[in-house]
């Protein structure tokens, strides 16, 4: 499996795990965050809105940070397999070079006189 495999694969992943935090968020104070409302548990509501941030910053940084090493690690192929339009533009000839013209009459043959 190569690194550029690797890397796409974490991008799914905290792409999925982003969208499933930001979904459990609720931007009027509700959400997970609202449903535990015991005074009896450890993590209170506001620390469980403080680990959803948290939780959605890194993931969106880690994201990006994923993107850029994917971009700098995809495959790139030899020369072998280059496009036909690339063959096309490296055999063109050159329109702006001067043909090269006969500048005089040819010599008339002897025996066509």
């Amino acid at each position: 499996m190569g690194i550029y495999t690797l890397f796409s694969i974490l991008v799914l992943m905290a792409c999925i795990l982003l969208i499933l935090i930001v979904l459990v968020q609720n931007s009027k104070g509700g959400g997970l965050a609202a449903n535990f409302s015991s005074s009896t548990q450890v993590m209170g509501v506001r620390k469980t809105a403080d680990f959803l941030e948290k939780a959605t910053w890194t993931l969106a940084i880690s994201l990006l940070v994923l993107s850029l090493l994917a971009s700098a690690t995809i495959p790139r192929g030899d020369e072998t397999n280059r496009s036909l339009i690339e063959d096309q533009i490296d055999n063109a000839i050159d329109p702006t070079a001067v043909p090269n013209l006969p500048t005089a009459l040819p010599e008339p043959d002897e025996n066509t006189e």
